[in-house]
């Protein structure tokens, strides 16, 4: 992430997409229960994380989403506080089911969350980027609908930072998908309090091209080539 830092635009508006920060361990099965709360030490982290990416960049949070489940929502006033933010914004905090599941990508939670149970998360994700299950969205359209929302919140000043606070299931398919991979490695997982950055260049979303940084890589596309990407599928 600090290597991210680093490669920031200057004056262009950043979101910062972030699992949520360090949380009371999944039981035997490996399974998190959404009622898992963040630990001490990820509250800590969480707050001096957004003290110091805020300090270095220069940058001030302007706004903010999250999952509605309370690690997440958590998360961000903790980010907000360590930048100085939280007065302002915590009471500004749009919840969003777009980052969280079912939402982002699955769509039939009744029938997939057994299937989730049986395979475990890096199996269910493989399938699911191998189109090999029914009951979620196209991969291509669940990216296109996170970039939207992305897009649409980011604030209108350049030294700003756009906060939004997921969890790993939501950021490896997302990630996975806006490198045109078909499988996730354990070791491409994001990692809690592990975020990408984006960005946005264009006067529409539609003819716009995203830049994003994951683990200090550059990279870019247009938006239109996931729509492309829809269109051939359909085909």
């Amino acid at each position: 992430m600090h290597a991210g830092v680093a490669l920031l635009p200057d004056a262009r508006p950043v979101a910062l997409l972030t699992r949520h920060s360090i949380r009371v361990a999944a039981d035997g099965q490996g399974f998190a229960s959404y009622k898992l709360p963040l630990t001490e030490i990820g509250r800590a982290l969480a707050e001096a994380w957004g003290a110091h990416i805020c300090a270095s960049t220069g940058r001030e949070f302007r706004a903010c989403l999250s999952s509605p489940i309370q690690r997440c929502i958590d998360t961000a006033l903790h980010m907000l506080e360590g930048s100085q933010r939280c007065a302002e914004l915590a009471a500004e905090i749009i919840e969003t089911a777009l980052l969280v599941e079912p939402g982002s990508f699955v769509l039939d939670a009744s029938r997939l969350g057994p299937m989730f149970r049986q395979y475990g998360a890096l199996k269910f994700m493989n399938a699911f980027l191998a189109r090999e299950m029914e009951g979620v969205k196209e991969p291509a359209q669940g990216a296109l609908d996170i970039l939207e929302l992305l897009y649409n919140n980011l604030p209108k000043q350049g030294d700003s930072f756009l906060l939004a606070v997921s969890h790993d299931t939501i950021l490896a398919a997302f990630l996975a998908i806006m490198h045109d991979e078909n499988w996730v490695d354990p070791e491409n997982w994001p990692q809690m309090m592990e975020g990408v950055f984006l960005w946005f260049e264009g006067d529409n979303f539609q003819e716009s091209h995203v830049h994003w940084i994951w683990r200090g890589v550059k990279n870019s596309r247009t938006v239109l080539s996931f729509y492309d990407v829809l269109v051939d599928t359909e085909e």
